[in-house]
Formats: C-alpha cells, structure tokens, sequence
C-alpha cells in the first residue's frame, strides 16, 4: 500500500436500532482500519456515495423478500458508491486512477474483492450520475408500462431520486401529459418549471383524488408509482381503460413512523381494475437484467444532448451523513441524495 495513504479513515455505523424513523442519533461515524488489498482486490477512495431510504427498512423489523441484508446495531451502513481505485493487489481488474461503482459506500474508503465492483467507464459525463435510480424509471416505463404518444402519465414522489427522472422519461417517450405528486409546493413549482411536468398535485393541499381528478379529467394512462397508500387509491380511481401502473416503491409505508419499513397498505377499487383492464405490476431489477446497461447508453446521451435532467444535492463531509439520512427521511430534499465523504 503507497504510504501516502492513510492508516485509518472514517465509516458510519448503525449506533441503536431506531424506533420509528431514523434519525442522526441513531448513526455514528467511527474510525476505522485501512487495509491492504489482497490478490484481486482493490482499495478505493469513495468519491460520493447514496444516500437512500431503503435503509430505513434495512434497519427495521420487515426485512422478508429484501434482497440486502438487514442492518444491526454496530453495522456499517452500505449502499451505492463510486470511488477511485488508489491501490490493487496483484491479478486485480482495476488498476489505481480509474472509477469503480460499488456497493461500499457510507466510508471513505473500501476494500473490495475482485467480484465487488464495476469499471464506470465513460459513457456518463458526471461520475455522480452512476448513482442515479433512473434505471428502475427507464425499466418500468419501457418493460412493464410502455408509454404511448400522447398519454397521461402520472407519478408518484416526481420530487424524488428516481420521479424526478420518470417524468422526464416519460415525456421522452412520447407523453402527451405529465402529472406528478410531491408533499411541497415549492417543489411542485421546481417541477414545472424546470422538469416538464404540465401539473402536479401537492399532498395535504387538499384531497389527493379531487387534485388528480382535476389535474386529469379524462384520466391517466400510465402510472409509475413510488409512494402507494392514498396517492396509489387515487391514481386507480382516476384510471383510464387499459391503464398500466408500475410499482416501484412503496415510501408511505417506508417512511411512516408508525410502521417498521417493510410494508405499505393501500386500499384501492379492485372492481375498477376489473372493469377497466387495468395492469398492475411491481418493477424488480433482478428480472430485467438487460435494462441497466440500455438506460446507461441512453442516459448518457440525454444528460450530454440536455434532453434530460439529473438534479441532485451533495452533502460535503462524511461527518454530515448522518443528517443527510434524516433529511431525505423528512423530504427535505429535492431529486438524489450524495455524501461527498
């Protein structure tokens, strides 16, 4: 290991199991040992990594059918990372200077094996854009619920990491209206004005049915869901024949306090999905393995040709990870979240 690296660096850990949803309490940044990359590892310098709210449910009691592992008192949080690679043991795939993407983050740096990791290459022109939750976006809206030229398409948390791109995909793909959702309406303002959105609907405004009913009269054709609950009952009501929704999250069971995060109950009209046609399917990563690969190609493109916009705020020091966790739990931010450690 070159010796202008340092013997120890900085990690965040899970301090206490919340109760409710976490806060910058509950996380504590520790310091910990660097170590020396072994045959095909690889140590890298994280240069940014995501900050996310599965990890709200990673941390509660309804972990069941989630493909990562729970966290515990004493765990190092994880989750998307891109980093540059400062030192590799022999036989590694990634030599010191070039990018890597991983699933180390929340530590300033990370000893990776050789199967841990992804040469980024240079089809995005911003190394933060690997962070991106776009592709499960791109997938819902090409795979499950394909856009037709000029539907209505509506979604759900369009302020977040991932409805903050869905819209803008949607409008690609030959949207004739756009409807989004968010809880502020200073970011139903953002969304307007700078991301193509024709309406949005703010929660606690007034009712999210009557909002949606006037934003859409004759209805929508296309959801993409990341919310559920009420914002999910009203989006079936106002469904057109044939409509196709995509679940891709479910945040108002994720982050209720008074639930543990792994689950999010909504009441919706089953008659209507009868007598209407309607599809609904949820968006898993796992069963369209192709799909990242062919949003990278084509976000590349978008963000370098500006037909797309990818807004995201960086939180400067590992020491602030902690609070940024709390603040994209309260939804005080707008698009993705990135600690720059």
């Amino acid at each position: 290991m070159s010796t202008s690296l340092p013997r120890t660096t900085r990690a965040v850990r899970l301090a206490v199991r919340p109760t409710g949803l976490p806060t910058a309490a509950d996380l504590q940044v520790v310091e910990v040992p660097v170590a020396e990359p072994g045959p095909g590892e690889i140590l890298v310098r994280n240069r940014y990594f995501l900050v996310f709210p599965g990890l709200r449910t990673l941390m509660g009691d309804e972990t069941d059918g989630v493909p990562l592992p729970p966290l515990r008192a004493g765990d190092t949080l994880f989750g998307p990372a891109v980093g540059e690679v400062v030192a590799a043991g022999e036989g590694a795939s990634a030599r010191p200077g070039e990018t890597v993407v991983h699933l180390s983050g929340w530590r300033e740096f990370a000893l990776l094996p050789a199967d841990g990791y992804a040469v980024a290459g240079d089809r995005l022109p911003d190394p933060v854009a690997h962070l991106s939750t776009g592709s499960a976006a791109y997938g819902a809206l090409t795979r499950l619920a394909p856009v037709r030229d000029g539907e209505t398409v509506f979604v759900t948390g369009a302020a977040g990491a991932t409805g903050v791109l869905a819209g803008q995909i949607a409008r690609l793909s030959g949207a004739g209206r756009v409807i989004g959702s968010t809880g502020s309406v200073v970011k139903a303002e953002r969304l307007r004005a700078e991301f193509g959105y024709d309406a949005v609907v703010v929660r606690g405004a007034a009712s999210i049915g009557e909002q949606l009913a006037k934003a859409a009269p004759e209805g929508v054709d296309v959801v993409v869901d990341t919310v559920g609950g009420e914002q999910l009952t009203a989006a079936v009501a106002a469904a057109r024949p044939g409509a196709r929704f995509a679940l891709l999250g479910a945040l108002s069971g994720q982050l209720s306090a008074d639930r543990a995060g792994g689950s999010a109950p909504a009441e919706i009209d089953t008659y209507r999905l009868v007598v209407r046609g309607v599809s609904v399917r949820g968006y898993r990563g796992a069963d369209h393995p192709d799909v990242p690969a062919e949003w990278e190609e084509r976000f590349g493109v978008w963000l370098r040709d500006g037909r797309i916009r990818f807004p995201y705020v960086r939180v400067r020091g590992i020491d602030r990870a902690p609070a940024a966790l709390q603040e994209l739990l309260e939804g005080r931010h707008f698009g993705t979240v990135v600690v720059e450690p």
